[in-house]
């Protein structure tokens, strides 16, 4: 319990931190600016498919390995994972930034921002792609011996940067790439603090730091589990963020707004579901190897108490959000927000439920099933909000949003039980 109270600290104090500054972000760059940083926000947080997989493959991987004592193979482990995330996150980065050169952000609707201002956020965001990749391995490192309360102090401050950073700048300039210049630093620092955290779980083995070194065979064994996670983790952040990007290109940036603002307010109940998934995870992967007859107990345990109070918070949502939307953003706010944040109070439910079962997926080391679900996902998803905006706006791309948790959350459910590990 302390661990889940570690982790679900470190989700809340960024949530304060946004509910204080993302108002006034509104204020002062007004709903265009502020639609093209939530676009940044996404592309950065997409940014985390470039670790292939491999943090999540190495929290599993070195999970095991603690728990039948073959601790000096961890860090081969580690420089193996290391490796193929740093090449990844350059590729990726400089994909961006070519994409950024041959003019990527001309297709984003705009009234006042120059392409030329956003082709330089998203060369900025390219220089991030790096550290991004690189920080999975050492947060998975992490995970995998339990260091949770480091890894919540350190999600704390970025989620506090990751708002307030831009918060600081809006106080001086509103230029997109002075406001985005702040997310890069922040993962840049973030890498280093989890490398540094990484290197004392090593020394926690009491063997030392020994010098870990590449294996082709750890490669394989990492990607055979992380290229299904890869898989997953290109087309899911799609799922997540298609909604917003395609509400910039067929209405406009400005119409961004009216969904992020209600979306961010409403998903940021999930702290607690994605808490209880992310601590369950190592442990529950360790318990299915050991103790095959306990998980089950174990995880539907957390599964009934992760469905009830979602259930409480959600039902609370539905009636707060007409005081607590007006309140947080004043004239700010566009009266259809309150309509879209109610809507997507019905899928935050179903992606609770749904993570606690993707969890269990990847415990099993069945991560080929969940990036299948997600590729037969995406075109029906993509389908439904172009259909949907189309016809009936930002409202529309809340009940596509809506529609794929339900279907989503089914799925998951359904394979989970019906595998054997």
């Amino acid at each position: 319990m302390s661990n889940l109270a570690w982790n679900a600290g470190g989700l809340m104090l960024p949530l304060g931190v946004a509910a204080l500054t993302v108002p006034q972000l509104l204020e002062r760059l007004g709903p265009e600016r502020f639609g093209l940083l939530a676009l940044a926000w996404g592309l950065i947080g997409y940014a985390g498919a470039m670790d292939l997989g491999i943090g999540r493959a190495l929290t599993q991987r070195v999970a095991g390995l603690r728990g039948i004592g073959e601790l000096r193979s961890i860090p081969d482990v580690l420089a193996t994972a290391g490796r193929i995330t740093l090449l990844a996150g350059l590729s990726g980065g400089v994909l961006i930034a070519a994409a950024a050169a041959l003019g990527a952000g001309a297709w984003v609707r705009t009234d006042s921002t120059s392409i030329c201002e956003i082709r330089n956020a998203m060369l900025l965001l390219a220089v991030a792609l790096p550290a991004q990749a690189m920080t999975a391995t050492y947060r998975g490192m992490n995970e995998a011996f339990l260091n949770f309360r480091e890894i919540s102090l350190l999600r704390a401050g970025l989620g506090v940067i990751n708002f307030g950073g831009p918060f600081l700048v809006s106080l001086l300039t509103s230029q997109l790439p002075w406001l985005v210049s702040t997310l890069v630093i922040s993962r840049w620092l973030a890498l280093l603090m989890f490398r540094r955290l990484a290197i004392g779980c090593l020394l926690s083995t009491g063997d030392g730091v020994q010098r870990g070194s590449y294996s082709k065979r750890v490669a394989a064994s990492l990607l055979s589990f992380g290229g299904w996670v890869t898989l997953s983790g290109i087309v899911s952040p799609v799922l997540v963020h298609a909604d917003r990007f395609l509400i910039a290109s067929a209405i406009s940036a400005a119409a961004v707004s009216i969904y992020v603002l209600p979306y961010e307010v409403v998903v940021q109940s999930l702290i607690l579901a994605g808490a209880v998934s992310s601590v369950m995870f190592p442990g529950l992967s360790q318990l299915i190897q050991e103790r095959p007859d306990q998980w089950q107990s174990y995880f539907n345990k957390w599964l009934r108490r992760i469905a009830g109070s979602m259930a409480v918070v959600c039902t609370a949502l539905l009636f707060i959000l007409p005081v607590l939307l007006p309140l947080w953003v004043k004239a700010a706010l566009q009266p259809e927000s309150v309509v879209i944040g109610q809507v997507l109070c019905l899928g935050v439910f179903a992606n609770a439920i749904g993570s606690m079962f993707y969890a269990l997926l990847h415990a099993k080391g069945r991560a080929d099933i969940t990036a299948k679900l997600h590729v037969v996902e995406l075109p029906i998803f993509i389908f439904a909000l172009v259909f949907l905006i189309s016809n009936y706006g930002v409202l529309g791309a809340a009940w596509a949003w809506v529609g794929r948790m339900v279907v989503d959350a089914i799925l998951l459910a359904v394979c989970a039980r019906a595998c054997r590990v």
